[in-house]
């Protein structure tokens, strides 16, 4: 992964959180529980955002900003 690179949909979620940990707080702020879930080396934030009822598009920005700001 490229070092100035950013979280896109795709990416699985324990995967966002390792390499920009800034983006705990992302999850945290939507509600999600990902945090320490068994499950999130499994599914995709797209998939997760779907999983979880929140707006994908609105989500990733935050995960972003939050990515680049790190």
């Amino acid at each position: 992964m490229k070092k100035n690179a950013v979280p896109t949909v795709d990416l699985m979620v324990d995967d966002v959180m390792r390499r920009w940990p800034s983006t705990i707080r992302v999850f945290l702020e939507f509600r999600m529980r990902c945090v320490g879930c068994p499950i999130a080396t499994f599914h995709s934030v797209d998939e997760a955002c779907d999983e979880h009822s929140v707006d994908a598009a609105a989500f990733l920005s935050k995960l972003q900003d939050m990515a680049k700001a790190a």
